[in-house]
């Protein structure tokens, strides 16, 4: 158990160079919070002890911003940063050294039964008010770009970007497009210039 919290504090100085000490950390870090509480919760819903669970979890919600459902399976040093937002649903399972931005969903699609949330495998990393939704899996080393809708696996060593989410390079390898968050694709903003396109093409034949 100790081992599991101090991983969860050496993590945040691993990935956030805004860290001090410890017990800025341990005191500050609403992410870290929200990680420790859900641990608890966890426990108390795997003794099937559901509304101690689930209260530890509403409570935690009310002060880090940061909903885990307590039957999400949580790995070791997870990292969470400015996680307001955050939304982790009951059948998600989340590997090790995993990176959760702000405004992530790790949902459902349905009301379906079973598992029916996503698997998160180790070193993933998942950019601000990125979704992913369904029971699928996110291979390892994979990265999920800013705003992204993912709706389907992921293979490991993967990038992906987009609504709906498409594979842009993988295994070091570029498919299409590139990783940059502020110029992921706006399918609005294209089809504006499809219309304008269609415009212009009207006027020429009317002119003629």
């Amino acid at each position: 158990m100790w081992k599991t919290l101090l991983n969860d504090i050496d993590v945040v100085f691993d990935q956030d160079p805004a860290a001090r000490s410890r017990v800025e950390v341990v005191f500050t870090y609403s992410g870290v919070h929200a990680i420790w509480n859900h641990r608890l919760a966890h426990w108390f819903w795997k003794m099937k002890l559901y509304f101690f669970a689930r209260a530890i979890s509403q409570i935690s919600r009310f002060f880090t911003g940061i909903e885990i459902h307590p039957g999400a399976k949580i790995g070791q040093r997870l990292f969470i940063d400015h996680g307001m937002g955050v939304v982790i649903g009951e059948t998600c399972e989340i590997g090790d050294n995993v990176t959760i931005y702000q405004g992530v969903t790790l949902g459902g699609t349905g009301k379906e039964k079973g598992k029916r949330h996503p698997t998160i495998e180790d070193n993933v990393l998942i950019a601000s008010g990125a979704k992913v939704l369904g029971s699928f899996t996110i291979g390892e080393n994979s990265r999920i770009g800013a705003n992204s809708v993912v709706l389907k696996p992921v293979p490991a060593n993967s990038t992906v970007v987009g609504i709906p989410g498409k594979i842009v390079m993988q295994d070091g390898v570029k498919v299409k497009g590139s990783l940059d968050h502020h110029t992921l694709p706006d399918p609005i903003s294209d089809k504006f210039r499809e219309l304008e396109k269609e415009i212009e093409k009207l006027r020429e034949e009317r002119s003629n």
